[in-house]
């Protein structure tokens, strides 16, 4: 692929209105529509050096940041631009490690201390700083509400719906899962205080009528089930969830959601309480998108699905093949937007997330 000019056969108009219709299966779009629950930092910082899409704004500019991700957004043929909380972070207990990705994230990658978290104990629950989600600040949400273009809209992701995973992280994986035999009702409070702020979290974001989406993140699985036991998920994650789809829903938006790992014995569940509208995340390994998309495409939106390790490793020609395939069965009656299977990491080489792209904007919508 030439790296100097535009990587791309064509150019991609964003309509936020043909992405929601694509979402809600109304119809086999004209066109494909791409989706990610995140690209890494250093590859939008990459992909706006490399094809200069920042040249005429000021590097001073307070909102130099946020111009840079709508332009690289609309560059890369998206319909939206993901926005959540300023400040998304619970205080937690990092690790931290070298990052030896190809486009190397200053300061290593973090990860959280799976044996012990900063909550143990019913003493330290209590001691815990608790941020008051009416302090939460939404200034990049209300800078996008009066400057994105208006063929975008906002997806809400970030600092919001993350039950399992923050159960696991304030508590460590270990301490939960002794915590579900010995502990329950320490794992019953934490629970309950992440869905009391995050109704709060989400009824703030979705007073900004540029949000369309809300699309909630949260890792249930891994390769051969969930991380903790379907009951409990019913009892302590799954409420929350679908209290995020009912604010969506009441204010006119699809719930995403995206959960790595393989959840079968809670699809059920998601499809019928919960009612999520689409899901994300798939691993060749688990169960592909294909897949996915032919047993439960007549209720649900399926995302992404190039498989990252596939991603990473495979030259052009098969990643075009790949590509092709999965849209000649995934585009038709609408439900499937093209991305990879979890995320643009930044070990994912650029140049192939482009070819990627690329052979989606070359396919017509009708498998020619």
């Amino acid at each position: 692929m030439n790296t100097t000019d535009n990587p791309f056969c064509a150019d991609v108009a964003p309509d936020w209105q043909g992405l929601l219709r694509c979402l809600r299966r109304d119809g086999t779009p004209d066109r494909v529509y791409f989706i990610e629950l995140l690209i890494d930092e250093e590859v939008k910082m990459a992909v706006a050096e490399r094809f200069g899409l920042m040249a005429g704004v000021d590097p001073n500019d307070p909102h130099y940041e946020l111009q840079r991700e709508w332009r690289v957004q609309r560059f890369l043929g998206y319909d939206y631009v993901r926005c959540g909380l300023d400040d998304v972070e619970l205080p937690m207990d990092f690790l931290c490690a070298t990052d030896t990705a190809g486009l190397q994230r200053e300061g290593g990658r973090k990860y959280v201390d799976e044996h012990a978290g900063p909550i143990t104990s019913r003493d330290a629950f209590e001691r815990y700083p608790w941020p008051n989600p009416q302090q939460r600040t939404l200034d990049k949400l209300a800078w996008f509400q009066e400057n994105l273009p208006k063929n975008m809209c906002v997806v809400a992701q970030g600092g919001f719906a993350h039950f399992a995973e923050n159960l696991s992280f304030l508590m460590g994986y270990e301490t939960l899962c002794y915590a579900l035999f010995d502990n329950r009702e320490l794992v019953a409070a934490i629970a309950g205080r992440l869905i009391d702020m995050y109704k709060v979290l989400v009824r703030r974001i979705l007073a900004f009528d540029r949000v369309k989406i809300v699309w909630g993140s949260d890792d249930m699985g891994f390769r051969s089930g969930t991380l903790i036991s379907p009951d409990d998920l019913r009892e302590f994650v799954l409420p929350g969830h679908k209290a995020m789809a009912e604010a969506a829903h009441a204010a006119g938006c699809p719930y995403l959601m995206h959960s790595c790992g393989k959840l079968d014995a809670i699809m059920d569940d998601l499809l019928d309480d919960v009612r999520i509208d689409s899901l994300h995340s798939f691993e060749d390994t688990i169960k592909t998108v294909e897949e996915t998309k032919e047993k439960y495409g007549d209720r649900i939106a399926v995302l992404g699905g190039i498989d990252v390790d596939f991603l990473c490793r495979s030259d052009e020609a098969a990643i075009r093949r790949r590509t092709r395939t999965t849209l000649e069965r995934c585009h038709p009656g609408g439900g499937y937007c093209l991305g990879t299977g979890n995320s643009v990491a930044n070990f994912v080489p650029l140049d192939n997330y482009l070819v990627m792209l690329d052979e989606g904007r070359r396919y017509s919508g009708t498998g020619g």
